[in-house]
């Protein structure tokens, strides 16, 4: 049986959760999440994640991965999504990638780079250097060490300029070579990709309609309740889309019509992000969501990826 992954990825609001569950289903397969958000386990509605019922009527991972005040990033998802996908597999279970988060999907498909190092220590030494020198001083150091990277970087960029010479002094290889190594720990794996699409006025619409949604199905209850309990400064430090608002809104420094205004803003230009990424970065079938009604999708998907209804589903059921 081919080791065969699904991905289903897309700018927000393009319909990525309805379709991935939908081909879930057709492939008796399992969702994964693939979203920077979904993967906290108390942040619910202002996600947009598959709700609890839905969760329970078919397998899904990966949606309660990490708690607030965890850190998260790409890498950490990356080890988890292999694990998960690897098991499904092992299984004849084909797993479906759901989500918005690219470099996360681009971690787990292509590999990632060693990190450089951290060394907590010396970079507050250097940003002691850099407020009592300024910027330029350490700009003229870094140009002797690794002119390639001075180069890039502007005399007065502060923030990248200390974590190259923190890379350099702590490791002794400049960040080009670091970013020059071959990526590690590849899936590999039939990679079955696609990107939904939206038109942009239709997609600020469907961006309007479920951030009012989510507003009425009680996401400033739900930002109240993790604040309530202690959460907030976890919850804050995330600057999740909708939960800022929210908490703004719980707060009285904004009503519910600027809530919804600034949250379709940022949420309008995370989109914008989104399709940038994706087309420059993601090998991927494209599908425009609003060319068909949402009941023809998954065939068409399945046609277009080449797969069939049922295709990988000899094996058990989820898990």
């Amino acid at each position: 049986m081919p080791r065969r992954i699904v991905v289903v990825a897309g700018a927000t609001a393009t319909g990525k959760t309805g379709l991935g569950e939908a081909l879930a289903d057709a492939l008796g397969g399992a969702v994964v999440c693939a979203d920077a958000r979904q993967v906290f386990a108390e942040l619910e509605v202002g996600t947009g994640k598959p709700t609890p019922a839905e969760r329970a009527a078919r397998p899904h991972h990966l949606f309660d991965a990490l708690s607030l005040g965890e850190r998260a990033s790409a890498g950490r998802w990356a080890k988890l999504a292999r694990a998960t996908c690897e098991a499904l597999l092992a299984r004849g279970v084909t797993p479906v990638l759901v989500g918005g988060s690219g470099l996360y999907l681009s971690a787990l498909m292509r590999g990632l780079h060693d990190e450089p190092p951290h060394d907590p220590d010396f970079r507050a030494a250097l940003l002691a250097r850099l407020a009592a020198e300024g910027p330029e001083a350490l700009h003229s150091r870094l140009a002797e060490v690794d002119p390639g990277t001075a180069a890039r970087l502007g005399a007065r960029d502060g923030q990248r300029i200390t974590r190259a010479l923190e890379v350099f002094e702590t490791s002794g290889r400049t960040l080009a070579d670091w970013h020059a190594a071959a990526p590690r720990n590849a899936l590999a794996a039939d990679w079955r990709t696609l990107e939904l699409t939206c038109a942009p006025g239709e997609l600020d619409q469907r961006i309007a309609t479920r951030t009012h949604g989510m507003f009425d199905a009680g996401l400033v209850e739900e930002t109240a309740a993790l604040v309530g309990s202690g959460r907030g400064e976890a919850l804050a430090a995330l600057r999740a889309i909708g939960y800022d608002e929210a908490m703004d809104l719980s707060a009285g420094r904004c009503d519910r019509g600027d809530a919804e205004a600034r949250t379709n803003r940022r949420t309008r230009q995370l989109a914008k992000r989104q399709r940038t990424w994706f087309r420059h970065q993601l090998d991927a079938v494209r599908m425009n969501a609003g060319e068909w009604p949402a009941e023809d999708l998954p065939a068409r998907a399945l046609a277009a990826l080449g797969m069939q209804e049922g295709g990988n589903a000899s094996g058990p059921r989820g898990g």
